[in-house]
Protein backbone atom coordinates (compact mmCIF):
# COMPACT_ATOMS: atom_id res chain seq x y z
CA UNK A 1 0.00 0.00 0.00
CA UNK A 2 2.60 2.42 1.08
CA UNK A 3 4.78 1.46 -2.18
CA UNK A 4 1.83 2.78 -4.72
CA UNK A 5 1.26 5.64 -2.81
CA UNK A 6 4.36 6.32 -3.25
CA UNK A 7 4.45 6.19 -6.60
CA UNK A 8 0.99 7.98 -7.30
CA UNK A 9 2.96 11.19 -5.37
CA UNK A 10 6.47 11.06 -7.05
CA UNK A 11 5.43 12.94 -10.21
CA UNK A 12 3.34 15.97 -9.34
CA UNK A 13 2.04 18.41 -11.58
CA UNK A 14 4.74 21.46 -11.53
CA UNK A 15 3.47 24.74 -11.86
CA UNK A 16 4.63 26.55 -14.93
CA UNK A 17 6.78 23.34 -15.72
CA UNK A 18 7.14 22.23 -19.43
CA UNK A 19 5.73 19.29 -21.16
CA UNK A 20 5.13 15.92 -18.98
CA UNK A 21 3.79 12.83 -19.59
CA UNK A 22 -0.22 12.48 -19.60
CA UNK A 23 -1.90 11.91 -16.06
CA UNK A 24 -3.94 9.47 -17.34
CA UNK A 25 -0.98 7.28 -19.18
CA UNK A 26 0.84 7.24 -15.79
CA UNK A 27 -2.17 6.40 -14.03
CA UNK A 28 -2.75 3.29 -16.25
CA UNK A 29 0.47 2.72 -15.94
CA UNK A 30 0.59 2.17 -12.33
CA UNK A 31 -2.93 0.68 -12.25
CA UNK A 32 -1.66 -2.05 -14.63
CA UNK A 33 0.81 -2.72 -13.26
CA UNK A 34 0.31 -2.39 -9.05
CA UNK A 35 -0.17 -5.29 -6.43
CA UNK A 36 -3.19 -2.80 -5.49
CA UNK A 37 -4.98 -3.09 -8.34
CA UNK A 38 -5.99 -7.03 -8.03
CA UNK A 39 -7.04 -6.10 -3.96
CA UNK A 40 -9.84 -3.41 -5.33
CA UNK A 41 -12.24 -5.80 -6.36
CA UNK A 42 -14.92 -4.90 -4.31
CA UNK A 43 -16.50 -1.49 -4.56
CA UNK A 44 -17.23 -1.55 -1.17
CA UNK A 45 -13.30 -1.14 -0.36
CA UNK A 46 -13.53 1.99 -3.08
CA UNK A 47 -16.50 3.74 -1.45
CA UNK A 48 -14.74 3.51 1.98
CA UNK A 49 -11.75 5.13 1.28
CA UNK A 50 -13.87 7.70 -0.85
CA UNK A 51 -15.62 8.62 2.54
CA UNK A 52 -12.37 8.82 4.30
CA UNK A 53 -11.06 11.56 1.63
CA UNK A 54 -13.92 13.34 1.94
CA UNK A 55 -13.61 13.38 5.46
CA UNK A 56 -10.20 14.13 5.34
CA UNK A 57 -10.64 17.40 2.60
CA UNK A 58 -13.22 18.52 4.66
CA UNK A 59 -10.93 19.27 7.85
CA UNK A 60 -8.04 20.43 5.39
CA UNK A 61 -7.75 23.99 5.18
CA UNK A 62 -7.36 23.69 1.50
CA UNK A 63 -11.37 23.00 1.60
CA UNK A 64 -12.37 25.90 3.33
CA UNK A 65 -10.07 28.16 0.53
CA UNK A 66 -10.92 26.26 -2.64
CA UNK A 67 -14.54 25.97 -1.39
CA UNK A 68 -14.14 29.54 -0.92
CA UNK A 69 -12.28 30.71 -4.18
CA UNK A 70 -15.37 28.34 -6.15
CA UNK A 71 -18.00 30.62 -4.51
CA UNK A 72 -16.66 33.63 -5.23
CA UNK A 73 -16.32 32.80 -8.94
CA UNK A 74 -19.99 31.47 -9.05
CA UNK A 75 -21.37 34.66 -7.03
CA UNK A 76 -20.22 36.84 -10.34
CA UNK A 77 -21.06 34.19 -12.45
CA UNK A 78 -24.94 34.00 -11.00
CA UNK A 79 -25.01 37.73 -10.61
CA UNK A 80 -23.94 38.17 -14.55
CA UNK A 81 -26.71 35.50 -15.19
CA UNK A 82 -29.31 37.57 -13.24
CA UNK A 83 -28.66 40.90 -15.11
CA UNK A 84 -29.52 41.88 -18.58
CA UNK A 85 -26.23 42.59 -19.69
CA UNK A 86 -25.52 42.82 -23.51
CA UNK A 87 -26.90 40.08 -25.50
CA UNK A 88 -28.33 38.44 -22.58
CA UNK A 89 -31.31 40.01 -22.32
CA UNK A 90 -33.31 38.89 -19.25
CA UNK A 91 -32.32 36.58 -16.47
CA UNK A 92 -30.99 33.57 -18.21
CA UNK A 93 -30.78 31.77 -14.65
CA UNK A 94 -30.61 31.41 -11.16
CA UNK A 95 -27.83 30.16 -8.92
CA UNK A 96 -28.49 29.51 -5.66
CA UNK A 97 -24.87 30.34 -3.99
CA UNK A 98 -23.53 32.48 -0.51
CA UNK A 99 -21.84 35.62 -1.45
CA UNK A 100 -18.05 34.92 -0.79
CA UNK A 101 -17.89 37.65 2.25
CA UNK A 102 -19.88 36.78 5.36
CA UNK A 103 -20.21 39.05 7.71
CA UNK A 104 -19.46 38.32 11.77
CA UNK A 105 -22.10 36.14 13.23
CA UNK A 106 -24.07 35.00 10.65
CA UNK A 107 -23.91 31.76 8.38
CA UNK A 108 -20.31 29.76 8.15
CA UNK A 109 -18.48 30.53 5.38
CA UNK A 110 -19.01 27.13 2.96
CA UNK A 111 -22.87 27.78 3.84
CA UNK A 112 -24.91 28.02 0.72
CA UNK A 113 -27.89 29.54 0.16
CA UNK A 114 -31.40 27.38 -0.05
CA UNK A 115 -33.42 26.67 -3.05
CA UNK A 116 -33.23 24.99 -5.90
CA UNK A 117 -29.88 24.86 -7.79
CA UNK A 118 -30.12 25.21 -12.17
CA UNK A 119 -26.35 24.81 -12.20
CA UNK A 120 -25.33 21.08 -14.01
CA UNK A 121 -22.04 19.36 -13.89
CA UNK A 122 -19.55 17.81 -16.12
CA UNK A 123 -16.46 16.29 -15.06
CA UNK A 124 -13.92 14.97 -17.57
CA UNK A 125 -10.39 12.45 -16.55
CA UNK A 126 -10.70 11.51 -13.35
CA UNK A 127 -8.65 8.52 -14.12
CA UNK A 128 -8.48 5.35 -12.17
CA UNK A 129 -9.69 6.39 -8.69
CA UNK A 130 -9.82 2.99 -7.54
CA UNK A 131 -5.98 2.50 -6.99
CA UNK A 132 -4.81 5.93 -7.36
CA UNK A 133 -4.68 8.77 -4.48
CA UNK A 134 -4.67 11.47 -6.60
CA UNK A 135 -7.74 10.64 -8.13
CA UNK A 136 -9.88 9.66 -5.55
CA UNK A 137 -9.12 12.81 -4.04
CA UNK A 138 -10.68 14.39 -6.86
CA UNK A 139 -13.47 12.42 -6.75
CA UNK A 140 -13.92 12.88 -3.15
CA UNK A 141 -13.77 17.01 -3.61
CA UNK A 142 -16.18 16.74 -6.56
CA UNK A 143 -18.99 14.88 -4.48
CA UNK A 144 -18.21 18.03 -1.80
CA UNK A 145 -18.76 20.03 -4.34
CA UNK A 146 -21.82 18.90 -5.69
CA UNK A 147 -23.40 18.83 -2.33
CA UNK A 148 -22.75 22.53 -1.33
CA UNK A 149 -23.15 23.84 -4.23
CA UNK A 150 -26.99 21.58 -4.14
CA UNK A 151 -26.09 20.17 -7.32
CA UNK A 152 -27.83 16.84 -7.78
CA UNK A 153 -25.42 13.55 -8.40
CA UNK A 154 -28.09 13.19 -11.17
CA UNK A 155 -27.33 16.63 -13.21
CA UNK A 156 -23.07 15.58 -13.23
CA UNK A 157 -21.80 13.72 -16.02
CA UNK A 158 -18.61 11.79 -15.73
CA UNK A 159 -16.40 10.45 -18.08
CA UNK A 160 -12.77 8.85 -18.39
CA UNK A 161 -11.87 6.51 -20.71
CA UNK A 162 -9.77 4.64 -18.18
CA UNK A 163 -12.31 3.97 -15.97
CA UNK A 164 -12.60 0.28 -14.76
CA UNK A 165 -15.83 -2.00 -14.67
CA UNK A 166 -15.37 -1.83 -11.33
CA UNK A 167 -14.76 2.48 -11.03
CA UNK A 168 -18.21 2.29 -13.16
CA UNK A 169 -19.81 0.38 -10.70
CA UNK A 170 -18.90 2.52 -8.12
CA UNK A 171 -19.73 5.62 -10.05
CA UNK A 172 -23.19 4.39 -10.59
CA UNK A 173 -23.77 3.45 -6.45
CA UNK A 174 -23.08 6.96 -5.78
CA UNK A 175 -25.29 8.03 -8.27
CA UNK A 176 -23.71 10.30 -10.48
CA UNK A 177 -23.97 9.89 -14.68
CA UNK A 178 -21.34 7.55 -16.35
CA UNK A 179 -21.63 8.90 -20.23
CA UNK A 180 -21.01 5.82 -22.09
CA UNK A 181 -19.28 7.60 -25.53
CA UNK A 182 -15.67 9.55 -25.17
CA UNK A 183 -16.78 12.81 -26.35
CA UNK A 184 -13.37 14.26 -26.47
CA UNK A 185 -14.44 17.67 -24.30
CA UNK A 186 -16.75 18.49 -27.09
CA UNK A 187 -19.88 19.16 -25.24
CA UNK A 188 -22.32 22.17 -25.69
CA UNK A 189 -23.62 23.41 -22.74
CA UNK A 190 -27.08 24.19 -24.41
CA UNK A 191 -28.04 26.94 -22.83
CA UNK A 192 -27.73 25.90 -19.25
CA UNK A 193 -25.29 27.12 -16.75
CA UNK A 194 -23.00 24.29 -16.23
CA UNK A 195 -19.60 23.75 -14.15
CA UNK A 196 -16.93 22.20 -16.08
CA UNK A 197 -14.95 19.74 -13.37
CA UNK A 198 -11.53 18.87 -15.46
CA UNK A 199 -8.65 18.82 -13.08
CA UNK A 200 -5.13 18.43 -14.79
CA UNK A 201 -6.50 17.06 -18.01
CA UNK A 202 -4.91 17.35 -21.51
CA UNK A 203 -4.80 21.10 -23.07
CA UNK A 204 -6.70 19.58 -25.85
CA UNK A 205 -9.70 18.75 -23.94
CA UNK A 206 -10.01 22.29 -22.88
CA UNK A 207 -9.37 23.48 -26.51
CA UNK A 208 -12.35 21.37 -27.59
CA UNK A 209 -15.01 22.57 -25.23
CA UNK A 210 -14.20 26.03 -25.82
CA UNK A 211 -14.46 25.31 -29.32
CA UNK A 212 -17.79 23.30 -29.49
CA UNK A 213 -19.47 26.42 -27.52
CA UNK A 214 -17.50 29.10 -29.14
CA UNK A 215 -19.98 32.11 -29.15
CA UNK A 216 -20.80 34.66 -26.51
CA UNK A 217 -23.85 33.00 -24.70
CA UNK A 218 -22.64 29.67 -24.66
CA UNK A 219 -19.47 30.63 -22.83
CA UNK A 220 -21.05 32.88 -20.52
CA UNK A 221 -23.09 29.89 -18.88
CA UNK A 222 -20.34 28.09 -18.50
CA UNK A 223 -17.04 27.86 -15.63
CA UNK A 224 -14.04 25.68 -15.59
CA UNK A 225 -12.46 24.52 -12.52
CA UNK A 226 -9.13 22.48 -14.29
CA UNK A 227 -5.85 23.35 -15.45
CA UNK A 228 -5.10 27.14 -15.44
CA UNK A 229 -5.49 28.97 -18.97
CA UNK A 230 -2.28 31.93 -17.38
CA UNK A 231 -0.07 28.97 -16.56
CA UNK A 232 -1.02 27.06 -20.14
CA UNK A 233 -0.16 30.45 -21.83
CA UNK A 234 3.18 30.60 -19.82
CA UNK A 235 4.44 26.86 -20.81
CA UNK A 236 3.30 26.85 -24.04
CA UNK A 237 5.45 28.50 -27.13
CA UNK A 238 3.13 31.04 -28.46
CA UNK A 239 3.03 29.93 -31.86
CA UNK A 240 2.18 26.11 -30.73
CA UNK A 241 -1.11 27.90 -28.31
CA UNK A 242 -1.70 29.54 -31.09
CA UNK A 243 -1.51 27.03 -33.63
CA UNK A 244 -2.92 23.90 -32.09
CA UNK A 245 -4.81 25.27 -29.40
CA UNK A 246 -6.24 28.31 -31.04
CA UNK A 247 -9.22 28.76 -28.96
CA UNK A 248 -7.48 28.86 -25.58
CA UNK A 249 -4.95 31.63 -27.15
CA UNK A 250 -8.23 33.04 -28.51
CA UNK A 251 -10.40 33.41 -25.27
CA UNK A 252 -7.36 35.00 -22.79
CA UNK A 253 -8.70 38.17 -22.57
CA UNK A 254 -12.34 37.09 -22.41
CA UNK A 255 -12.27 35.30 -18.88
CA UNK A 256 -11.28 35.57 -15.90
CA UNK A 257 -9.88 33.07 -13.27
CA UNK A 258 -8.75 32.76 -10.06
CA UNK A 259 -5.95 29.85 -8.52
CA UNK A 260 -6.63 27.29 -5.56
CA UNK A 261 -4.46 28.56 -3.02
CA UNK A 262 -1.58 25.44 -2.41
CA UNK A 263 -1.35 23.25 0.77
CA UNK A 264 1.21 21.00 1.56
CA UNK A 265 -1.11 17.86 1.71
CA UNK A 266 -2.91 18.43 -1.72
CA UNK A 267 -0.25 19.97 -3.58
CA UNK A 268 -0.15 16.93 -5.96
CA UNK A 269 -4.09 16.55 -6.31
CA UNK A 270 -4.64 20.22 -7.76
CA UNK A 271 -1.83 22.45 -7.98
CA UNK A 272 -2.38 24.90 -11.49
CA UNK A 273 -5.73 24.24 -10.47
CA UNK A 274 -8.10 27.18 -11.09
CA UNK A 275 -12.07 28.65 -11.61
CA UNK A 276 -12.34 30.10 -14.44
CA UNK A 277 -15.38 31.95 -15.94
CA UNK A 278 -16.31 33.80 -18.64
CA UNK A 279 -17.74 37.88 -18.43
CA UNK A 280 -20.29 39.13 -20.92
CA UNK A 281 -18.42 42.08 -21.40
CA UNK A 282 -14.85 40.87 -21.84
CA UNK A 283 -16.40 38.51 -24.57
CA UNK A 284 -18.04 41.23 -26.46
CA UNK A 285 -14.55 43.13 -26.14
CA UNK A 286 -13.00 40.70 -28.85
CA UNK A 287 -13.18 41.46 -32.59
CA UNK A 288 -15.52 39.98 -34.74
CA UNK A 289 -12.85 37.94 -36.76
CA UNK A 290 -12.18 35.85 -33.36
CA UNK A 291 -15.85 34.66 -33.53
CA UNK A 292 -16.41 34.27 -37.36
CA UNK A 293 -13.28 31.45 -37.52
CA UNK A 294 -14.97 28.24 -35.77
CA UNK A 295 -13.14 25.53 -37.92
CA UNK A 296 -13.10 21.81 -35.52
CA UNK A 297 -9.85 21.55 -34.34
CA UNK A 298 -7.70 18.24 -35.44
CA UNK A 299 -4.14 17.84 -33.84
CA UNK A 300 -2.88 16.54 -37.16
CA UNK A 301 0.54 17.91 -36.43
CA UNK A 302 0.01 17.89 -32.54
CA UNK A 303 2.76 16.34 -30.59
CA UNK A 304 2.36 14.92 -26.60
CA UNK A 305 -1.60 15.50 -27.51
CA UNK A 306 -1.84 14.26 -23.73
CA UNK A 307 -5.93 13.14 -24.49
CA UNK A 308 -7.11 9.42 -25.14
CA UNK A 309 -9.07 10.17 -28.15
CA UNK A 310 -11.97 7.98 -29.58
CA UNK A 311 -11.90 5.68 -32.21
CA UNK A 312 -12.47 6.43 -35.55
CA UNK A 313 -14.70 4.40 -37.58
CA UNK A 314 -13.40 3.39 -40.71
CA UNK A 315 -14.96 4.22 -43.94
CA UNK A 316 -16.40 1.55 -46.12
CA UNK A 317 -14.08 0.78 -49.18
CA UNK A 318 -16.27 0.81 -52.58
CA UNK A 319 -17.07 -2.34 -54.22
CA UNK A 320 -14.37 -2.56 -57.40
Amino acid sequence: MAAVDEWETAAPRRRRSGARRPRARAVAAAAAGSPEAGLEADPGVVLRRLREAEGDLLLSDFWSSALDTVNRCLTKHREQLEAPVGSLSGALGRLHLAESAVAPGSAPADAVAPGACQLKCVCYGLGSFATCVVARNQLAFLLLLLEKCQIPRSHCWVYDPLFSPLEIAVLNRLGVAVLSENEEGKRSVAGEPTLFYMVHCGTALYNNLLWRNWSVDALSKMLIIGNSFTGLQERLLTRTLQKSYSYIAKVLKGLEELEFAQTAQYVDTFNDTAVHWFPVQKLQQLSTEVWTFREEPEYQDCEDLEIIRKERRKSPQPLS
